[in-house]
This record gives structure tokens, sequence and C-alpha cells, in this order.
């Protein structure tokens, strides 16, 4: 059982390891997402899906030691949490102590990966609004009303308000 224990323990703090860079990325992704640096947040996103890609692994590896641990101390392993678990570690102190380190450095930093990316969510939302926006601007422009200018035989001469037809001009 102690053998199990110190894998189960290891894995969490190698979990919680990736998750404090993930944390770091999300952090540096901030600045990225206000200043619009499309190619920095590409850049990104590839390390987080890679760093994901590791915590899966290891969360395959936690489950694994879990079912082992509780099928050790005849519990469903369903119902087994950590918290559990701890609990369950009276006779073995520095287990416990162990365990419960590892389990609140865990909750913590996940909590603080929670937070950063609630709050990228929300930049990324208000950017895209922003974004948006200026496209319903552009529309608008370019569908505003003809002006009211005539020709000398009364006709309209077609011109819209606050349009440039013209393309691109190089010149400038």
């Amino acid at each position: 059982m102690a053998s199990l224990l110190e894998n189960l323990i290891d894995v969490l703090d190698c979990e919680n390891t990736q998750y404090e860079k993930l944390l770091e990325l999300a952090e540096s992704k901030t600045p990225a997402i206000v200043s619009g640096d499309i190619e920095s947040l590409g850049k990104i996103t590839e390390d987080e899906q890679e760093i994901v890609g590791k915590i899966q692994g290891m969360e395959k590896q936690r489950d694994k030691y879990l079912a082992d641990i509780a099928d050790v101390v005849n519990r469903d392993v369903e119902t087994l949490k950590l918290i559990d678990l701890i609990q369950m570690l009276d006779k073995m102190p520095d287990q416990q102590q162990k365990l419960e380190t590892v389990q609140k450095r865990l909750g913590a930093t996940i909590t603080s990966l929670r937070e950063v990316n609630d709050k990228n969510q929300m930049l990324l939302t208000d950017r895209l609004e922003m974004v948006d926006f200026n496209l319903n601007m552009i529309r608008a422009m370019k569908s505003a009303p003809q002006t009211a200018n005539y020709s000398k035989n009364a006709y309209t001469n077609g011109q819209s308000l606050g349009i440039f037809h013209g393309g691109f001009d190089a010149k400038q």
C-alpha cells in the first residue's frame, strides 16, 4: 500500500507541475489577447496542447493508482476521493501529510488556472465583440444613404455619405 501511495503522490506532484506550467502560459496569454498578437496566441495554444496531452497521460496513471488503492482498501473506485483517502491514512501520518499537501497545492493551482482562464475568456469575448462592432460599422458605411446633391438636370448624382468608392491608395 505504501508504494501505491508514493506512486499516487508522485503522479499528483507531476500533475501539479504541469498545471503550474499551464498557469504560466495562461498568464502570458493575457497580454497577447489585449494586444491582439495572433502569432503569440497561436504559439501559446500549441504549448498548452502539448501540456494538456501530458496531463491526460498523468490522469490515466492517477486513475490506475486510485483503482489499485481502492482494491487494497476494499472501496469502490467510483466513490473513493482523495479527501476520503487522506482521512483513511490516520495510521500513516507521513503519507497522510504528503498526500494532503500535494492535494492542496494541486487544488490551489487549478483554482488559479480557472481564474486566469475566466479572465482570458472575458477578454476574448470583448475582443470578438469589438471586431463584430467594427465589421458592422464597415457594413453600415457601405450602405450609407445617398446625399441630396443634384446635378443641373435635377437628378441625384449618386454620391453616398462618408464613402470613398476608390480602391487602395498606395501613394499614402
